[in-house]
C-alpha cells in the first residue's frame, strides 16, 4: 500500500516535471525519482494525466501524449499559450519548421555534432525550409494529391509560405514579425526555447539555435518510436541533405 510520505514525495517530483520538464541528475528529485515506491507512483500520475516518462541516462522527461491527455497541447491549447500561433495555417507551417530543423540535426554522428557545437542560423533554417517548399511544389504539379496519405495539407503550407514576405537585411526591426518567413521560424523555435530543449544564441543580430542534449534525448527516446515521425522525416529530406551529408560540398 502506498503510504503518505511516498505519495508527497512522488507528487513533488511528478510537479517539478509538470513545471521544468526535464530533471537532470543534479536534482534532488532525481535521486528520489529512483526509489522503487515513488517511481511507480509518479508513473501511475503520468498515466493518469496522460503524460508520458521518458528515462535517459542522466535525465527525466515528461512528456505529453498526443491524445487523450488533461495537459493537452493541441492547437487550441498551444494558441492561448502562444499568441504568435494565430491561424491554423501558421501552426502547421511551424509545425514544418520545426519538423525541417529536427530532420536536419537528426542525421548522422558527425551532424549531431557539428549543429552541437555550431548551431544553425535562422538564415540557413529558411534556406532549408525553402529549398523542402520548392521541391514539395513541384512534387505536387506532378501528383496534385501528395501529402494526403501522410494527412498533411502540402498545398496550403507551399502556398502560405510561398506569399510570405522574405525578410530584407534589417532583419532587427523585422524579427517580432511573424508574417515574414524569418518571424516565423522565430516562433517556431521560442516554442522549442520554452520546452528547454533548445538555446538561442545572438538575438539581436542574426540568430542561431544550439540544440540542447535534452532535445536529442527526446528525439532518440521517444521520436524514433513514432512512425509518424519517420513519415514526417522522409518527407524533409531534400537531395541537398544528402550531398550534406558529406562535408567537403
Amino acid at each position: 500500500m502506498m503510504n503518505a510520505e511516498t505519495i508527497k514525495r512522488a507528487s513533488s517530483v511528478y510537479f517539478t516535471l509538470l513545471k521544468d520538464k526535464v530533471i537532470d541528475e543534479n536534482s534532488e528529485h532525481f535521486q528520489t525519482y529512483f526509489d522503487p515506491e515513488v517511481r511507480q507512483t509518479v508513473l501511475l500520475l503520468a498515466d493518469e494525466s496522460g503524460t508520458y516518462i521518458i528515462e535517459s541516462p542522466k535525465r527525466i522527461h515528461l512528456v505529453v501524449q498526443p491524445t487523450g491527455s488533461v495537459f493537452a497541447t493541441n492547437f487550441t491549447h498551444m494558441k492561448e499559450k502562444h499568441r504568435q500561433v494565430e491561424t491554423k495555417k501558421h501552426f502547421h507551417l511551424i509545425s514544418v519548421v520545426i519538423m525541417s530543423f529536427l530532420a536536419a540535426i537528426d542525421r548522422n554522428k558527425a551532424a549531431k555534432i557539428r549543429t552541437k557545437r555550431e548551431g544553425i542560423s535562422y538564415y540557413a533554417l529558411e534556406r532549408q525550409v525553402n529549398d523542402l517548399m520548392m521541391k514539395w511544389e513541384s512534387h505536387l504539379k506532378v501528383e496534385p494529391t501528395f501529402g494526403e496519405e501522410e494527412r498533411i495539407d502540402m498545398k496550403e503550407v507551399v502556398t502560405t509560405w510561398k506569399y510570405m514576405e522574405v525578410d530584407t537585411d534589417d532583419y532587427g526591426s523585422k524579427k517580432g514579425n511573424r508574417r515574414t518567413r524569418i518571424g516565423l521560424i522565430a516562433s517556431a523555435m521560442r516554442l522549442l526555447e520554452t520546452e528547454g530543449l533548445i538555446v538561442i544564441l545572438d538575438r539581436d543580430d542574426i540568430a542561431k539555435v544550439i540544440p540542447k542534449q535534452e532535445l536529442f534525448e527526446r528525439i532518440e527516446y521517444l521520436y524514433h518510436d513514432y512512425d509518424r515521425y519517420e513519415v514526417f522525416k522522409k518527407l524533409m529530406t531534400t537531395e541537398e541533405d544528402q550531398h550534406a551529408e558529406n562535408p567537403s560540398n
